[in-house]
């Protein structure tokens, strides 16, 4: 074993990738610490935890920050309509600065120096989660095994990693691989790699939400509201309301998880794109994002009803550049801060209600009233 390092927070997912990550860090002379975020995914975290001590992390933090990832980071996209390149709904880049916000509190707790994570060198994960805990804490330093010769080199594919799993008592899937990767939290499902790469192939397996069978439909209320919190006005989704059953959700995880639950059923918001990474090359990706997509359409709606016509425009370049900001790892900067600012700022008259349909895979709009409208039905 190397002489001691000093301690290294790992962002963990329990996988077979971190936790090869968390045996080699040791290796190396490093002091591990796990942290793993709850931000949705389906995931026995308690197997997880067992897993990290029996591998030898020192310690294992498990933070539920599901409620905190809705209201913090997918509020605001929603307010900005945020879509990256026109179709992605940022699902795994508002993931991203919420787990090292949490990773950099630990860090900070436990004093350690470092902070690590199993993103490769050639994805956009890598500079979400530098950035982000750059920004939050300048002196942390981030070990990043992908992108270090003396890993990469040893593990140049997953027969080498499965090899090691192996020499050190690792568990390994016993189940057959996916032909693919997947990655998920509440915002959204996201699928790439493996056979996707061939931009070709067509999927026939990834998506779960059925919504190709769905021959019924269901109709929600969307409600914008103004809470005070300090002392401002903040807009957000307030309420949604099956008014086929009269079940209503008001709290902000309630409000998104049930939505998830709704819109999945019926297919609503699955793309399959080519888009552009951060890092300078194009990737195929498959994405399902079912509660993001109704918002979107809710929010633009009423957007559109409420909103002066010259600050929609301006509004509208703004959520472009809050787009980009957010996919390239940025949110955490002053840039990305003061447009959430300016975009908050815009929202103001934005308040109503939207009535809609969700069908085989579609959103649709049935009508919208608001105290705050700027449509004059006696003038039309």
């Amino acid at each position: 074993m190397a002489q001691s390092k000093g301690t290294v927070v790992l962002a963990y997912s329990g996988g077979l990738d971190t936790s090869c990550i968390l045996v080699w860090l040791k290796e190396q002379g490093y002091d591990v610490i796990a942290y793993l975020a709850n931000i949705g995914q389906k995931e026995d975290f308690e197997a997880a935890r067992k897993k990290a001590l029996a591998l030898g992390a020192k310690k294992v933090y498990i933070e539920d920050v599901s409620r905190e990832f809705v209201e913090s980071f997918i509020w605001p996209a929603v307010q900005a309509n945020a879509l990256y390149e026109d179709r992605y709904l940022l699902g795994t880049a508002l993931a991203r600065p919420c787990i090292a916000q949490g990773l950099v509190g630990i860090a900070q707790q436990e004093r350690a120096p470092y902070i690590a994570h199993g993103a490769t060198g050639k994805g956009n994960d890598q500079v979400r989660f530098e950035l982000s805990c750059y920004a939050l804490c300048p002196k942390i330093k981030v070990v990043a095994p992908w992108r270090l010769p003396e890993f990469y080199q040893r593990f140049p594919g997953r027969r080498e990693l499965m090899d090691y799993a192996k020499k050190h008592g690792i568990p390994v899937p016993v189940t057959p691989q996916k032909p693919w990767s997947m990655d998920e939290n509440l915002m959204h499902i996201s699928y790439e790699a493996g056979i996707l790469e061939n931009p070709k192939v067509i999927d026939r397996g990834s998506h779960g939400a059925g919504g190709a069978s769905c021959i019924c439909s269901l109709i929600g209320n969307f409600t914008a509201g103004p809470p005070v919190c300090a002392g401002r006005l903040r807009r957000r989704p307030r309420r949604v309301t099956n008014t086929g059953d009269g079940a209503t959700r008001s709290s902000a995880l309630e409000l998104f998880v049930y939505l998830n639950d709704i819109a999945g059923k019926h297919g609503v918001g699955r793309i399959d794109i080519v888009e552009n990474r951060f890092v300078g090359m194009k990737s195929r990706g498959i994405y399902e994002t079912p509660a993001g997509t109704i918002l979107y359409h809710a929010h633009l709606d009423i957007e559109a009803f409420t909103m002066d016509r010259e600050v929609r425009k301006i509004k509208q370049g703004l959520s472009l550049k809050f787009s980009e900001l957010v996919y390239n790892g940025f949110w955490h900067s002053p840039e990305c801060e003061f447009l959430r600012e300016c975009i908050r700022r815009s929202q103001e008259a934005v308040v109503g209600t939207v009535r809609l349909s969700v069908f085989k895979g579609h959103v649709y709009i049935l009508g919208r009233e608001s105290p705050r409208s700027l449509y004059n039905a006696e003038l039309v």
